[in-house]
């Protein structure tokens, strides 16, 4: 399984709005330029972000966007998963009933469940707010190394 810019770049901007949360609106143009992503792909990033409500927009000179609920509110699963779809690693763990004819006979089949539950055990528990801080204690060490 491989992330794509897209599910990436979407984790960076709830991550973006998330730092810069004064309750204002922040322009793409700014969210963009910090996250050196072009203001054209950003929008439609941003445009999955706020079809699903996670984030809120305004129009007109003051307009821009915001994160609608607390940090805490959003998983990197959730953001993934709006972005990218499954995250099972093969077709036949997507569906709550298996229907490969294989299932009962597939030898792998209990390294994939391991797989998924492993990497779903990691992109659910992660939330924004966690990166948000992880981001401020890395900046912080930089900061006092300096």
């Amino acid at each position: 399984m491989k992330i794509s810019t897209k599910g990436r770049h979407a984790v960076r901007v709830m991550i973006d709005l998330a730092v810069n949360n004064t309750g204002e609106y922040i322009k793409v143009k700014q969210i963009a330029k910090r996250q050196g992503i072009s203001e054209k792909y950003l929008e439609q990033i941003i445009a999955i972000l706020h079809k699903a409500g996670y984030v809120k927009s305004t129009r007109g000179a003051q307009g821009g966007y915001r994160i609608a609920k607390d940090p805490e509110n959003y998983t990197v699963g959730m953001i993934l998963r709006l972005t990218e779809g499954s995250l099972c690693p093969v077709a036949c763990l997507e569906d709550d009933v298996n229907e490969c004819e294989r299932c009962d006979t597939c030898e792998t089949l209990e390294v994939w469940r391991e797989l998924s539950d492993a990497i779903n055990g990691v992109v659910d528990h992660v939330t924004i707010a966690d990166l948000v801080e992880r981001q401020q204690k890395r900046q912080e060490s930089l900061n006092y190394s300096i």
